[in-house]
């Protein structure tokens, strides 16, 4: 289990800390007492966490590209962190079909700039790229939880894009980290779900949107198996590898952290659950769109690594991932200036359940 004492005044980097799980990771940081700077482009949705969550006023926020590697250096210098988590990406797939040339500047340049930055400086001693369960090589086969020893090669640019910055990660790690006190880890994670999200073409933010709008919920692709999970789950081990690296760079690797393999479910199960949660008037239909951009049907991860390593578990499992959800939606709809207090609360429930310090 994380401690969360050891963060108290630590100088932490989040790069990507304007999105959804930036800005979840950034709120716990900052709970916790850390010395947290961000950098990011301006938030990619109106609303946004960020912003709702006044997070500005909070820490160190500093807007820019993760491609400009001249600013990003001056940054590590300036602030000379200690722990970075490297979250900036371009993460949408069927967005990367439309903009592949942005994709991988982002997410494998993106990378090397930050790679870079830790390698010309000697203040980092921990550090953790943030990718995706959809770095391997996916051929679609039914109930294989794909391992952290299966060959990567993601199908789609944003897929590919984040194998790349994984064999990037791998490279500089041998290259100029193996006689440097400085851990070096990459962390897989699942499809996330939980309040504050208002992405386009992710599916729960999707259903939010058509209640809000009293419309019936459209589903283009009911049938893909996923690995959901709440976002609180991906976000607490992180802080865990992280935490159990700087201390001994024998917990450095490459973890996948998705759910059991009881919550790898169909996207069409996952928004009937959304419907249940949310209660009367909510309902989907499938429209199932012919000649759509190549998106694998099934998708699970194999959590054994991080279980042996970090004797970790999930703490919610989807229903109760669904229900957290739809509670934060409800609140940003009564009353928008009570989402950080929903979300403090869910951290301090999981929190109890999960047994950190």
């Amino acid at each position: 289990m994380v401690d969360l004492n050891f963060y108290k005044g630590r100088k932490v980097l989040v790069t990507g800390h304007t999105g959804f799980k930036g800005s979840w990771l950034c709120n716990i940081l900052c709970n916790c007492g850390a010395e947290v700077v961000g950098f990011s482009l301006e938030p990619p949705t109106t609303p946004n966490l960020f912003s709702l969550t006044g997070l500005k006023n909070r820490m160190v926020s500093i807007i820019g590209d993760i491609c400009n590697y001249e600013k990003l250096l001056c940054i590590f210098k300036q602030y000379c962190p200690e722990i970075v988590f490297h979250l900036a990406a371009q993460p949408i797939v069927r967005y990367s079909y439309e903009n592949p040339r942005w994709t991988y500047e982002t997410n494998v340049m993106g990378t090397v700039n930050v790679l870079e930055c830790v390698r010309n400086t000697s203040c980092v001693k921990s550090f953790l790229n943030i990718t995706t369960d959809k770095v391997y090589a996916n051929d679609d086969i039914p109930d294989h939880p794909f391992r952290e020893d299966e060959p990567l090669d993601g199908f789609d640019p944003y897929s590919n894009s984040k194998s790349c910055s994984e064999l990037v990660t791998h490279s500089y790690k041998k290259s100029f980290f193996s006689e440097r006190e400085c851990a070096i880890s990459t962390a897989r994670a699942g499809n996330v779900i939980g309040g504050g999200d208002f992405s386009k073409d992710r599916i729960l933010p999707d259903c939010f949107r058509a209640v809000e709008k009293n419309e019936v919920i459209i589903v283009r692709n009911p049938y893909s198996i996923r690995p959901y999970q709440h976002v609180l789950e991906p976000l607490f081990l992180y802080l865990e590898i992280a935490e159990k690296q700087y201390k001994d760079i024998a917990f450095q690797g490459y973890y996948n952290i998705g759910p059991d393999e009881v919550d790898c479910i169909s996207t069409g199960e996952l928004v009937t659950i959304f419907c249940s949660s949310w209660g009367e008037g909510t309902s989907w239909i499938n429209l199932t769109e012919q000649n759509a951009p190549h998106e694998a049907t099934f998708l699970k991860l194999n959590n054994n690594q991080v279980k042996k390593v970090f004797g970790w578990k999930p703490v919610w499992h989807i229903d109760e991932a669904v229900r957290k959800t739809v509670e934060w939606d409800k609140a940003y709809l009564t009353d928008e200036s009570s989402v950080l207090n929903i979300m403090n609360k869910q951290i301090k429930e999981f929190l109890t359940l999960g047994g950190a310090k």
